[in-house]
Protein backbone atom coordinates (compact mmCIF):
# COMPACT_ATOMS: atom_id res chain seq x y z
CA UNK A 1 0.00 0.00 0.00
CA UNK A 2 1.43 3.38 -1.03
CA UNK A 3 1.00 6.41 1.21
CA UNK A 4 1.42 10.01 0.13
CA UNK A 5 3.55 12.28 2.28
CA UNK A 6 1.72 15.35 3.61
CA UNK A 7 2.42 18.77 2.17
CA UNK A 8 4.65 21.25 4.07
CA UNK A 9 3.05 23.44 6.72
CA UNK A 10 0.99 26.17 5.09
CA UNK A 11 1.28 29.79 6.10
CA UNK A 12 -1.83 31.80 6.82
CA UNK A 13 -3.04 34.14 4.11
CA UNK A 14 -2.02 37.13 6.24
CA UNK A 15 1.46 35.64 6.72
CA UNK A 16 1.87 35.24 2.96
CA UNK A 17 0.77 38.82 2.38
CA UNK A 18 3.19 40.13 4.98
CA UNK A 19 6.07 38.12 3.51
CA UNK A 20 5.22 39.62 0.14
CA UNK A 21 4.99 43.16 1.51
CA UNK A 22 7.97 43.15 3.89
CA UNK A 23 10.38 40.59 2.42
CA UNK A 24 9.82 40.17 -1.31
CA UNK A 25 8.50 43.56 -2.43
CA UNK A 26 11.28 45.78 -0.98
CA UNK A 27 13.94 43.58 -2.58
CA UNK A 28 12.16 43.51 -5.91
CA UNK A 29 11.69 47.28 -5.79
CA UNK A 30 15.39 47.80 -5.05
CA UNK A 31 16.25 45.80 -8.17
CA UNK A 32 17.33 42.17 -7.97
CA UNK A 33 19.34 42.34 -11.20
CA UNK A 34 20.24 46.05 -11.46
CA UNK A 35 20.14 48.00 -8.22
CA UNK A 36 17.98 51.15 -8.23
CA UNK A 37 19.89 53.85 -6.35
CA UNK A 38 16.93 55.98 -5.19
CA UNK A 39 15.06 52.92 -3.86
CA UNK A 40 18.18 51.74 -2.02
CA UNK A 41 18.35 55.14 -0.33
CA UNK A 42 14.73 54.86 0.80
CA UNK A 43 15.30 51.30 2.01
CA UNK A 44 18.27 52.51 4.04
CA UNK A 45 16.36 55.36 5.67
CA UNK A 46 13.33 53.16 6.49
CA UNK A 47 15.41 50.16 7.68
CA UNK A 48 13.41 47.86 5.42
CA UNK A 49 15.74 44.87 5.80
CA UNK A 50 15.36 45.03 9.56
CA UNK A 51 11.59 44.79 9.19
CA UNK A 52 11.98 41.85 6.78
CA UNK A 53 14.24 39.97 9.19
CA UNK A 54 11.80 40.53 12.05
CA UNK A 55 8.93 39.27 9.89
CA UNK A 56 10.85 36.06 9.25
CA UNK A 57 11.58 35.71 12.96
CA UNK A 58 7.88 36.00 13.75
CA UNK A 59 7.08 33.36 11.14
CA UNK A 60 9.58 30.99 12.71
CA UNK A 61 8.13 31.61 16.16
CA UNK A 62 4.64 30.79 14.89
CA UNK A 63 5.33 27.93 12.46
CA UNK A 64 8.63 26.46 13.59
CA UNK A 65 11.66 25.66 11.46
CA UNK A 66 10.10 23.32 8.89
CA UNK A 67 9.71 24.35 5.25
CA UNK A 68 6.73 26.72 5.06
CA UNK A 69 4.34 26.67 2.07
CA UNK A 70 3.17 30.15 1.10
CA UNK A 71 -0.34 30.70 -0.27
CA UNK A 72 0.58 32.10 -3.67
CA UNK A 73 -2.20 31.62 -6.26
CA UNK A 74 -1.16 29.49 -9.22
CA UNK A 75 2.45 29.06 -8.11
CA UNK A 76 3.63 26.58 -5.42
CA UNK A 77 6.15 28.38 -3.25
CA UNK A 78 7.94 27.34 -0.07
CA UNK A 79 10.01 29.36 2.38
CA UNK A 80 13.09 27.84 4.02
CA UNK A 81 13.05 28.45 7.76
CA UNK A 82 16.09 26.58 9.17
CA UNK A 83 19.82 26.84 8.56
CA UNK A 84 20.05 23.07 8.13
CA UNK A 85 17.49 23.18 5.33
CA UNK A 86 19.45 25.96 3.61
CA UNK A 87 22.43 23.66 3.41
CA UNK A 88 20.40 20.71 2.16
CA UNK A 89 18.59 22.66 -0.55
CA UNK A 90 21.79 24.21 -1.90
CA UNK A 91 23.74 20.95 -1.84
CA UNK A 92 20.95 19.12 -3.69
CA UNK A 93 21.38 21.13 -6.90
CA UNK A 94 20.65 20.89 -9.74
CA UNK A 95 18.45 17.89 -8.87
CA UNK A 96 15.93 18.13 -7.35
CA UNK A 97 16.53 21.81 -6.48
CA UNK A 98 17.45 23.54 -9.72
CA UNK A 99 19.00 27.04 -9.69
CA UNK A 100 17.29 27.63 -13.06
CA UNK A 101 13.97 28.70 -11.54
CA UNK A 102 11.26 30.17 -13.74
CA UNK A 103 11.72 33.63 -12.23
CA UNK A 104 15.49 33.56 -12.64
CA UNK A 105 15.32 32.32 -16.23
CA UNK A 106 12.95 35.14 -17.12
CA UNK A 107 15.16 37.78 -15.48
CA UNK A 108 18.59 36.69 -16.70
CA UNK A 109 17.46 35.80 -20.21
CA UNK A 110 17.32 39.54 -20.97
CA UNK A 111 21.12 39.65 -21.19
CA UNK A 112 22.54 36.12 -20.80
CA UNK A 113 20.09 33.55 -22.18
CA UNK A 114 22.81 30.89 -22.33
CA UNK A 115 24.42 31.58 -18.96
CA UNK A 116 25.27 28.55 -16.83
CA UNK A 117 23.06 29.64 -13.94
CA UNK A 118 19.86 29.28 -15.96
CA UNK A 119 20.96 26.29 -18.04
CA UNK A 120 19.57 22.81 -17.55
CA UNK A 121 20.58 20.09 -20.04
CA UNK A 122 23.74 22.01 -21.01
CA UNK A 123 24.61 22.96 -17.45
CA UNK A 124 27.45 20.43 -16.80
CA UNK A 125 29.32 21.47 -19.94
CA UNK A 126 28.94 25.18 -19.24
CA UNK A 127 29.75 24.82 -15.56
CA UNK A 128 32.99 23.01 -16.40
CA UNK A 129 33.97 25.83 -18.79
CA UNK A 130 33.21 28.50 -16.19
CA UNK A 131 35.24 26.75 -13.51
CA UNK A 132 38.19 26.18 -15.87
CA UNK A 133 38.44 29.78 -17.07
CA UNK A 134 37.74 31.39 -13.69
CA UNK A 135 40.08 29.05 -11.78
CA UNK A 136 37.27 28.30 -9.37
CA UNK A 137 39.33 26.01 -7.15
CA UNK A 138 42.45 28.22 -6.96
CA UNK A 139 42.54 31.05 -4.40
CA UNK A 140 44.99 33.02 -6.55
CA UNK A 141 44.05 33.09 -10.24
CA UNK A 142 46.71 32.22 -12.82
CA UNK A 143 46.45 35.80 -14.15
CA UNK A 144 47.23 37.28 -10.73
CA UNK A 145 50.29 39.21 -11.95
CA UNK A 146 48.42 41.05 -14.71
CA UNK A 147 45.40 41.55 -12.45
CA UNK A 148 47.63 43.07 -9.77
CA UNK A 149 49.06 45.55 -12.28
CA UNK A 150 45.57 46.62 -13.38
CA UNK A 151 44.33 47.03 -9.82
CA UNK A 152 47.42 49.01 -8.78
CA UNK A 153 47.03 51.38 -11.72
CA UNK A 154 43.31 51.97 -11.16
CA UNK A 155 43.77 52.38 -7.40
CA UNK A 156 46.27 55.18 -8.08
CA UNK A 157 43.81 56.83 -10.47
CA UNK A 158 41.02 56.49 -7.90
CA UNK A 159 43.16 58.03 -5.17
CA UNK A 160 43.97 60.96 -7.45
CA UNK A 161 40.28 61.48 -8.23
CA UNK A 162 39.44 61.41 -4.52
CA UNK A 163 42.22 63.89 -3.70
CA UNK A 164 41.01 66.26 -6.40
CA UNK A 165 37.39 66.06 -5.26
CA UNK A 166 38.21 66.09 -1.56
CA UNK A 167 36.17 62.96 -1.10
CA UNK A 168 35.67 59.43 -2.37
CA UNK A 169 32.13 58.88 -3.63
CA UNK A 170 30.40 55.87 -5.10
CA UNK A 171 30.37 57.56 -8.50
CA UNK A 172 34.18 57.72 -8.63
CA UNK A 173 34.62 54.31 -7.06
CA UNK A 174 32.16 52.73 -9.49
CA UNK A 175 33.85 54.34 -12.49
CA UNK A 176 37.24 52.90 -11.63
CA UNK A 177 35.82 49.58 -10.46
CA UNK A 178 34.26 49.08 -13.87
CA UNK A 179 37.55 50.01 -15.56
CA UNK A 180 39.21 47.27 -13.50
CA UNK A 181 36.51 44.79 -14.48
CA UNK A 182 36.72 45.56 -18.20
CA UNK A 183 40.52 45.46 -18.20
CA UNK A 184 40.70 42.20 -16.23
CA UNK A 185 37.95 40.40 -18.13
CA UNK A 186 38.25 41.86 -21.64
CA UNK A 187 41.67 43.47 -21.87
CA UNK A 188 43.20 46.93 -22.19
CA UNK A 189 41.25 47.89 -25.32
CA UNK A 190 38.05 47.68 -23.27
CA UNK A 191 39.24 49.95 -20.45
CA UNK A 192 37.30 53.00 -21.62
CA UNK A 193 34.34 51.20 -23.16
CA UNK A 194 31.69 52.71 -20.91
CA UNK A 195 29.10 52.12 -23.64
CA UNK A 196 29.42 48.35 -23.16
CA UNK A 197 28.71 48.75 -19.44
CA UNK A 198 25.80 51.08 -20.15
CA UNK A 199 24.27 48.60 -22.60
CA UNK A 200 24.56 45.84 -20.00
CA UNK A 201 22.94 48.05 -17.37
CA UNK A 202 20.06 48.80 -19.75
CA UNK A 203 19.46 45.08 -20.27
CA UNK A 204 19.75 44.38 -16.55
CA UNK A 205 17.13 47.01 -15.79
CA UNK A 206 14.78 45.05 -18.02
CA UNK A 207 15.87 41.95 -16.16
CA UNK A 208 14.49 43.51 -12.98
CA UNK A 209 11.03 43.06 -14.54
CA UNK A 210 11.71 39.43 -15.55
CA UNK A 211 8.81 38.15 -17.70
CA UNK A 212 6.84 41.42 -17.30
CA UNK A 213 9.14 43.31 -19.69
CA UNK A 214 9.60 42.53 -23.40
CA UNK A 215 13.08 41.60 -24.53
CA UNK A 216 15.14 44.47 -25.95
CA UNK A 217 16.50 42.34 -28.77
CA UNK A 218 18.11 45.25 -30.57
CA UNK A 219 20.06 46.36 -27.50
CA UNK A 220 21.04 42.78 -26.69
CA UNK A 221 22.31 42.24 -30.23
CA UNK A 222 24.39 45.43 -30.11
CA UNK A 223 25.73 44.49 -26.69
CA UNK A 224 26.64 40.97 -27.88
CA UNK A 225 28.41 42.36 -30.95
CA UNK A 226 30.38 44.88 -28.90
CA UNK A 227 31.29 42.25 -26.32
CA UNK A 228 32.27 39.87 -29.11
CA UNK A 229 34.71 42.42 -30.57
CA UNK A 230 36.58 42.54 -27.26
CA UNK A 231 36.53 38.77 -26.83
CA UNK A 232 37.73 38.22 -30.40
CA UNK A 233 40.93 40.11 -29.56
CA UNK A 234 41.66 37.54 -26.83
CA UNK A 235 44.24 39.85 -25.27
CA UNK A 236 47.04 38.02 -23.44
CA UNK A 237 46.82 38.55 -19.68
CA UNK A 238 43.03 38.96 -19.77
CA UNK A 239 40.28 36.48 -19.01
CA UNK A 240 39.23 36.90 -22.65
CA UNK A 241 42.50 35.27 -23.64
CA UNK A 242 41.60 32.24 -21.55
CA UNK A 243 38.10 32.13 -23.03
CA UNK A 244 39.60 31.79 -26.50
CA UNK A 245 42.02 29.03 -25.54
CA UNK A 246 39.94 26.92 -23.16
CA UNK A 247 38.56 23.70 -24.71
CA UNK A 248 34.78 23.76 -24.89
CA UNK A 249 31.95 21.55 -26.04
CA UNK A 250 29.51 22.41 -28.84
CA UNK A 251 26.83 23.66 -26.44
CA UNK A 252 29.07 25.79 -24.22
CA UNK A 253 28.59 29.17 -25.94
CA UNK A 254 31.87 30.63 -24.72
CA UNK A 255 30.90 34.27 -25.24
CA UNK A 256 27.48 33.67 -23.72
CA UNK A 257 29.05 32.99 -20.33
CA UNK A 258 30.82 36.35 -20.07
CA UNK A 259 27.79 38.63 -19.39
CA UNK A 260 27.20 36.86 -16.09
CA UNK A 261 30.80 37.45 -15.03
CA UNK A 262 30.38 41.18 -15.70
CA UNK A 263 27.05 41.14 -13.85
CA UNK A 264 28.61 39.42 -10.83
CA UNK A 265 31.53 41.84 -10.75
CA UNK A 266 29.09 44.75 -10.45
CA UNK A 267 27.67 43.33 -7.22
CA UNK A 268 31.23 42.70 -6.06
CA UNK A 269 31.96 46.42 -6.41
CA UNK A 270 29.22 47.27 -3.91
CA UNK A 271 30.51 44.61 -1.53
CA UNK A 272 34.06 46.00 -1.77
CA UNK A 273 32.91 49.57 -1.17
CA UNK A 274 30.93 48.49 1.90
CA UNK A 275 33.98 46.57 3.13
CA UNK A 276 35.94 49.82 2.92
CA UNK A 277 33.26 51.45 5.08
CA UNK A 278 33.51 48.62 7.61
CA UNK A 279 37.28 48.87 7.85
CA UNK A 280 37.14 52.66 8.06
CA UNK A 281 34.82 52.31 11.05
CA UNK A 282 36.87 49.58 12.78
CA UNK A 283 40.44 50.86 13.41
CA UNK A 284 41.77 47.60 14.87
CA UNK A 285 40.66 45.51 11.90
CA UNK A 286 41.90 48.24 9.55
CA UNK A 287 45.40 47.96 11.07
CA UNK A 288 45.35 44.20 10.55
CA UNK A 289 44.27 44.69 6.95
CA UNK A 290 47.00 47.28 6.30
CA UNK A 291 49.70 45.07 7.76
CA UNK A 292 48.55 42.19 5.58
CA UNK A 293 48.35 44.36 2.45
CA UNK A 294 51.94 45.56 2.90
CA UNK A 295 52.95 41.91 2.60
CA UNK A 296 56.48 40.64 2.43
CA UNK A 297 57.72 43.30 0.02
CA UNK A 298 58.31 40.78 -2.75
CA UNK A 299 55.77 42.32 -5.09
CA UNK A 300 54.27 38.88 -5.71
CA UNK A 301 50.43 38.85 -5.55
CA UNK A 302 49.38 37.55 -2.15
CA UNK A 303 46.39 35.58 -0.95
CA UNK A 304 45.39 38.34 1.58
CA UNK A 305 43.12 36.14 3.73
CA UNK A 306 42.08 38.86 6.20
CA UNK A 307 41.08 41.28 3.47
CA UNK A 308 39.15 38.49 1.75
CA UNK A 309 37.45 37.72 5.05
CA UNK A 310 36.49 41.38 5.35
CA UNK A 311 34.86 41.24 1.92
CA UNK A 312 33.08 38.01 2.84
CA UNK A 313 31.71 39.54 6.02
CA UNK A 314 30.59 42.62 4.13
CA UNK A 315 28.62 40.22 1.93
CA UNK A 316 27.23 38.41 4.96
CA UNK A 317 26.03 41.62 6.57
CA UNK A 318 24.54 43.03 3.36
CA UNK A 319 24.01 40.23 0.81
CA UNK A 320 23.96 41.28 -2.82
CA UNK A 321 21.67 38.30 -3.50
CA UNK A 322 19.25 38.47 -0.58
CA UNK A 323 16.79 36.01 -2.14
CA UNK A 324 18.19 32.69 -3.34
CA UNK A 325 15.73 30.81 -5.53
CA UNK A 326 15.58 27.11 -6.35
CA UNK A 327 12.89 25.17 -8.19
CA UNK A 328 11.97 21.54 -7.68
CA UNK A 329 12.42 19.50 -10.84
CA UNK A 330 10.20 16.65 -9.62
CA UNK A 331 7.80 15.89 -6.79
CA UNK A 332 10.15 15.92 -3.82
CA UNK A 333 9.73 14.43 -0.38
CA UNK A 334 11.14 16.69 2.27
CA UNK A 335 11.15 15.83 5.97
CA UNK A 336 8.31 13.38 5.43
CA UNK A 337 6.30 15.93 3.45
CA UNK A 338 5.85 16.54 -0.26
CA UNK A 339 6.86 19.50 -2.41
CA UNK A 340 5.14 19.47 -5.81
CA UNK A 341 7.25 19.59 -8.96
CA UNK A 342 7.80 23.20 -10.00
CA UNK A 343 7.80 24.57 -6.45
CA UNK A 344 9.82 27.76 -6.05
CA UNK A 345 11.93 27.44 -2.89
CA UNK A 346 12.96 30.79 -1.39
CA UNK A 347 15.92 31.32 0.93
CA UNK A 348 15.99 34.81 2.41
CA UNK A 349 19.67 35.06 3.31
CA UNK A 350 19.64 38.13 5.65
CA UNK A 351 17.36 36.18 8.01
CA UNK A 352 20.07 33.55 8.46
CA UNK A 353 23.09 35.86 8.25
CA UNK A 354 21.66 38.09 11.02
CA UNK A 355 20.13 35.36 13.21
CA UNK A 356 20.66 36.68 16.75
CA UNK A 357 19.24 33.45 18.16
CA UNK A 358 22.16 31.36 16.94
CA UNK A 359 24.94 33.82 15.97
CA UNK A 360 26.81 35.80 18.61
CA UNK A 361 28.28 37.93 15.82
CA UNK A 362 25.00 38.40 13.92
CA UNK A 363 25.05 42.20 13.82
CA UNK A 364 28.73 43.03 14.12
CA UNK A 365 31.68 43.08 11.76
CA UNK A 366 33.31 39.69 12.29
CA UNK A 367 35.88 38.86 9.57
CA UNK A 368 37.56 36.32 11.86
CA UNK A 369 34.68 33.85 11.45
CA UNK A 370 35.91 33.21 7.88
CA UNK A 371 39.41 32.42 9.12
CA UNK A 372 38.93 30.30 12.26
CA UNK A 373 36.37 27.81 10.93
CA UNK A 374 33.35 29.39 12.66
CA UNK A 375 31.56 30.12 9.39
CA UNK A 376 31.76 26.48 8.33
CA UNK A 377 29.67 25.49 11.35
CA UNK A 378 26.62 27.20 9.87
CA UNK A 379 25.43 25.95 6.45
CA UNK A 380 23.23 29.04 6.05
CA UNK A 381 26.15 31.49 5.80
CA UNK A 382 26.26 31.67 2.02
CA UNK A 383 27.72 34.97 0.76
CA UNK A 384 28.45 33.36 -2.63
CA UNK A 385 25.70 30.74 -2.44
CA UNK A 386 26.83 27.13 -1.92
CA UNK A 387 26.73 23.64 -3.29
CA UNK A 388 27.11 22.75 -6.99
CA UNK A 389 25.69 26.16 -7.99
CA UNK A 390 28.11 28.16 -5.83
CA UNK A 391 29.49 31.17 -7.69
CA UNK A 392 32.36 29.87 -9.85
CA UNK A 393 34.01 33.30 -9.84
CA UNK A 394 34.19 33.66 -6.05
CA UNK A 395 37.97 33.42 -5.77
CA UNK A 396 38.55 35.74 -8.72
CA UNK A 397 36.21 38.33 -7.22
CA UNK A 398 37.86 38.05 -3.80
CA UNK A 399 41.29 38.41 -5.38
CA UNK A 400 40.38 41.65 -7.17
CA UNK A 401 38.44 43.07 -4.21
CA UNK A 402 41.14 42.31 -1.63
CA UNK A 403 43.88 43.74 -3.84
CA UNK A 404 41.97 46.98 -4.37
CA UNK A 405 41.16 47.36 -0.68
CA UNK A 406 44.80 46.72 0.16
CA UNK A 407 45.95 49.50 -2.16
CA UNK A 408 43.38 51.98 -0.84
CA UNK A 409 44.15 51.23 2.80
CA UNK A 410 47.92 51.46 2.48
CA UNK A 411 48.00 54.68 0.45
CA UNK A 412 45.27 56.73 2.17
CA UNK A 413 43.41 56.83 5.44
CA UNK A 414 39.85 56.92 4.15
CA UNK A 415 37.50 58.19 6.84
CA UNK A 416 33.71 58.09 6.60
CA UNK A 417 32.19 61.52 6.18
CA UNK A 418 29.11 60.35 8.08
CA UNK A 419 30.83 59.22 11.27
CA UNK A 420 27.69 57.84 12.89
CA UNK A 421 26.70 55.62 9.99
CA UNK A 422 28.73 52.61 11.13
CA UNK A 423 29.57 52.54 14.83
CA UNK A 424 31.72 49.62 16.01
CA UNK A 425 30.06 49.88 19.43
CA UNK A 426 26.56 49.40 18.02
CA UNK A 427 24.91 46.74 15.84
CA UNK A 428 25.58 47.14 12.15
CA UNK A 429 22.48 48.42 10.33
CA UNK A 430 20.45 45.82 8.46
CA UNK A 431 20.49 48.00 5.31
CA UNK A 432 23.47 49.95 4.00
CA UNK A 433 23.06 52.01 0.85
CA UNK A 434 26.44 51.78 -0.89
CA UNK A 435 25.48 54.60 -3.26
CA UNK A 436 25.29 57.04 -0.35
CA UNK A 437 28.66 56.24 1.28
CA UNK A 438 31.34 58.94 1.13
CA UNK A 439 34.88 59.04 2.51
CA UNK A 440 37.45 61.76 3.11
CA UNK A 441 40.98 60.87 1.94
CA UNK A 442 43.55 61.69 4.62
Amino acid sequence: MTTTAPAPHRARVIDTLLVGAQVALPNIAAGLIQRRGPVMGVADRLHLDRHAIRRMQRLRARHGTGMLRLRVPGRPMALVMSQEDVGRVLVDAPEPFSPASMEKRAALAHFQPHGVLISRETRPERRHFNESVLDTHRPVHRLADSIAAVVSDEAARLNSAADAAGQLSWQDFGTHWWRIVRRVVLGEHAADDQLLTTQLETLRRRGNWAYLAPRAEGTRKRFAERLGEHLDRAEPGSVAGLVANEPAGPETDRYGQVPHWLFAFDAAGMVTYRALALLAAHPEQARTARDEARGDGSGVPQHLPFLRASVLDSTRLWPTTPMLLRETTTETEWQGRTLPSGTTVLIYTPFFHRDERTLSYANRFAPDIWLDGTSRENPALVPFSDGPARCPGENLVLLVASMLLGHLLTTRDYRPLDEHRLDPNRPMPATLDAFGLRFAPA
